[in-house]
């Protein structure tokens, strides 16, 4: 089966055949597996640490209203498999984090109102805060500086890591995001509907959600984070990190608009529009997707 030169001593030939299995093989992203939690505060946010330790870091953080198993594990298997520690979280009020004090519908209702007329929203928390929840994920793993992957509100976050927390950044990938500037295309209405029917969900459905990793009860505080955020162009402009911006054509939500303008926004990104993506992954277009990525990290390594 193997042949060996005669004058190799077969402990020295075992060590090389076993060395060879090593090699080619990683570390698989378990998404029901064990997290761990670090506190903000009186927050606690859950989180999976996934791959070689002593390999180059990359924290990827999903967005409205869902926690970390969203994420196709095909994505986060194809990074571990390009060699990289991948960190996964989930966003406060989603996933095993912790829950702020939940905010009722009408109280949503009203501050959409308020936000259409020019009104200042309310919101239990901000963007910010989020950004720093994952810095301290960092902190907890003893990450100097990690590549971002941002999708939707995640790609937010990830972009105010990126200004607030520059040092922490090696890299950034903003996946259908946005700089929320007020010119920009507003979410479809259809969209917005589909947001509004899961504000609505019943118990039953709220249930059957989560088991998917999708939390309805986050919606009113993380939808008025963004909307209290709003238009952040004038800090995504001073990102000064390698930036990748990543688009679907489709995407009806944040239109093509969107990240073409984040694109724009920050000095030196590039942008790149995949053809039939709306506001999701198709699985035809994720290989193309992860070796863009994995090209974007290797040509700029910690």
């Amino acid at each position: 089966m193997f042949n060996f030169p005669r004058n190799l001593s077969w402990q020295f030939a075992l060590t090389l055949f076993l060395f060879s299995l090593v090699s080619h093989s990683f570390a698989v992203y378990d998404p029901n597996a064990t997290m761990s939690k670090v506190s903000n505060g009186e927050v606690e946010i859950a989180y999976l640490d996934v791959g070689e330790k002593n390999a180059d870091p990359i924290l990827v953080i999903m967005g409205l209203a869902a926690s970390h198993r969203i994420w196709n594990p095909e994505i986060i298997n194809g990074l571990l498999k390009g060699g990289y520690r991948v960190v996964l979280l989930d966003n406060r009020d989603v996933g095993e984090s912790s829950r702020i004090t939940p905010r009722g519908k009408l109280w949503l209702a009203w501050q959409l109102f308020k936000y259409r007329i020019g009104w200042r929203v309310n919101s239990p928390y901000t963007l910010s805060d989020m950004a720093r929840d994952a810095t301290l994920v960092l902190d907890a793993l003893e990450i100097d500086q990690a590549h971002l992957i941002g999708a939707s509100m995640g790609g937010m976050i990830a972009q105010i890591i990126a200004y607030e927390y520059p040092t922490r950044t090696a890299s950034l990938v903003s996946i259908m995001s946005t700089t929320w500037a007020s010119h920009l295309p507003q979410p479809g209405q259809e969209q917005q509907q589909g947001i509004a029917d899961m504000n609505e969900s019943s118990d039953e459905e709220t249930q059957r959600l989560q088991k998917f990793g999708f939390y309805p009860d986050a919606l009113p505080n993380q939808v008025t984070a963004i909307l209290n955020a709003g238009d952040r162009t004038d800090q995504v402009a001073t990102i000064d990190v390698p930036t990748l911006v990543l688009h679907g054509a489709e995407d009806q939500l944040l239109t093509v608009e969107h990240g073409e303008h984040t694109a724009k926004t920050i000095p030196g990104a590039k942008f790149k529009v995949y053809q039939n993506m709306g506001h999701n992954f198709p699985k035809k277009i994720l290989p193309e997707l992860i070796d863009d990525m994995l090209q974007h990290f290797i040509a700029h390594p910690l």
